[in-house]
């Protein structure tokens, strides 16, 4: 069954001019558990998909459908209720609140949920023992690696028990080392925990762990290849 639908998306800029088709008559449809890759040229279309798939950003036309819900028909505040419980992020520039530890980062999330103190504190710690983190539960920010933020950020995007995470650019900021862990990670509460994982990237090791590539160019769908069809990657 498709956890999310895309149907004819299209994203058009400077419609009362010369149109500039970001994305243009996108159909896409992603299963639960996927690991998958969205590849591209610069300005092919990437990350306005995945603003487009997380509520980030409005289409010119098209529906997206998660879980049957047609989130381009929510209003604003239904969006963001909507986005919260169920799409979680994880960007380049890791987007941590400084002044607050990492604990206070993923349960920050909770709270916006209305989650219970135990269950929080619960939950806190079993996500950053899960990414190798949980002696780093009172550092904030600032005192951790950039390969440590990214973690935290992973984390805080399980923290809401989405339906699935978006990560665009993850390993972008990091150096080769903590990219492997980081994508080592990912992929391991992919395959034990059945988490859907939706990448924007240009970064040819994550495009080596996915098992399905989709590439776009001049905001069209040129190719989608699964790897464990046995087509393997161009």
């Amino acid at each position: 069954m498709n956890i999310i639908e895309i149907k004819n998306l299209s994203k058009v800029y400077d419609e009362k001019t010369i149109p500039v088709y970001a994305l243009n008559g996108v159909d896409l449809a992603f299963k639960q558990g996927e690991f998958t890759c969205i590849v591209g040229p610069s300005g092919s279309g990437k990350t306005t998909m995945l603003n487009m798939l997380g509520g980030l950003d409005t289409p010119s036309g098209g529906r997206i459908m998660i879980d049957g819900t047609d989130i381009t028909g929510l209003k604003s505040r239904q969006l963001i209720d909507f986005r919260l419980r169920n799409i979680g992020f994880v960007f380049q520039s890791f987007n941590l609140i400084p002044v607050l530890t990492a604990r206070e980062n993923i349960e920050f999330i909770m709270q916006l949920q209305g989650v219970n103190r135990e269950q929080r504190d619960k939950r806190t710690l079993e996500l950053l023992q899960s990414v190798g983190l949980g002696e780093k539960i009172n550092t904030r920010p600032g005192k951790l690696s950039g390969g440590q933020q990214q973690r935290v950020a992973v984390a805080r995007a399980l923290a809401s028990k989405p339906k699935f995470i978006l990560a665009d650019e993850p390993t972008a900021n990091l150096d080769s080392k903590s990219a492997e862990n980081l994508l080592e990670i990912m992929e391991k509460l992919n395959r034990e925990e059945n988490i859907t994982f939706i990448f924007s990237t240009h970064d040819s090791r994550v495009v080596a762990k996915a098992r399905r590539v989709v590439t776009l160019e001049d905001g069209k769908i040129v190719s989608d290849i699964s790897k464990n069809q046995g087509t393997g990657i161009q």
